[in-house]
């Protein structure tokens, strides 16, 4: 059974509309939609924004339904000039950008007393989820790299210029490592896709409202096609 999280409403209601069969449980605030996808059996779920949300989701899935793997959905802001708005990053990892312990004398971004603080992505995950979309946004491109997560919206040259040059980073959003963490931490495989909505700039203000659907419909494109694969 396929586990699909997203952020927001917009993110996940394509998706619902495309499931049969199905059931939907409400736990710890949330409303998890059990039925099938493309074939698959799937559970979508909307988390919420931010870190908090997305591992309390996170863990009441794992907890609740018996998923095989962790698929996180939705948009982000580009942190490389060859990332455009619209193409897709899929995670190699995921880091937490605002762990932030360094007058204990830890580097940005590594979280005391736990020997991993970049959660390595699924690499099989992955890379049905490149021949996906591939397949299905032939206009776009996809990219693999780190996702880097805060409870920031980034909207600035500097924030993001620091982003890049500390963590190597692809993409920034809001929720992608809280979700790898707590799979990590439960020991199942997971990825992070995330359709380019802004470029993490002064522009992503403006950006952001004009190309979020456009990116979402990339996003719904290869999260079917993908689960018609893990079939």
């Amino acid at each position: 059974m396929l586990g699909i999280i997203g952020a927001m409403d917009t993110e996940v209601a394509k998706l619902k509309e495309l499931m049969t069969d199905v059931t939907v449980t409400k736990k710890a605030s949330m409303e998890f939609y059990q039925g099938n996808l493309n074939g698959a059996a799937a559970v979508v779920v909307r988390a919420g924004i931010g870190k908090v949300n997305a591992a309390c989701c996170t863990q009441t899935l794992i907890d609740q339904f018996p998923v095989s793997c962790v698929i996180n959905t939705g948009i982000a802001g580009s942190l490389q000039a060859k990332i455009d708005i619209g193409d897709i990053v899929l995670s190699t990892d995921a880091v937490e950008h605002d762990m932030d312990v360094a007058a204990l004398g830890y580097q940005p971004g590594k979280i005391p007393d736990m020997e991993v603080s970049a959660f390595a992505a699924d690499d099989r995950l992955r890379q049905i989820a490149k021949e996906s979309c591939e397949k299905v946004n032939p206009d776009i491109h996809v990219y693999e790299g780190r996702v880097v997560t805060g409870d920031q919206f980034i909207s600035s040259k500097e924030k993001k210029a620091w982003l890049t040059d500390t963590f190597d980073g692809c993409c920034a959003e809001m929720e992608g490592a809280a979700i790898a963490h707590a799979a990590y931490l439960n020991q199942i495989p997971f990825l992070v896709v995330r359709a380019i909505s802004d470029k993490a700039d002064d522009s992503a203000q403006m950006d952001y409202p004009t190309f979020e659907a456009k990116a979402i419909e990339h996003s719904v494109r290869l999260i079917v096609e993908m689960a018609g694969r893990l079939v």
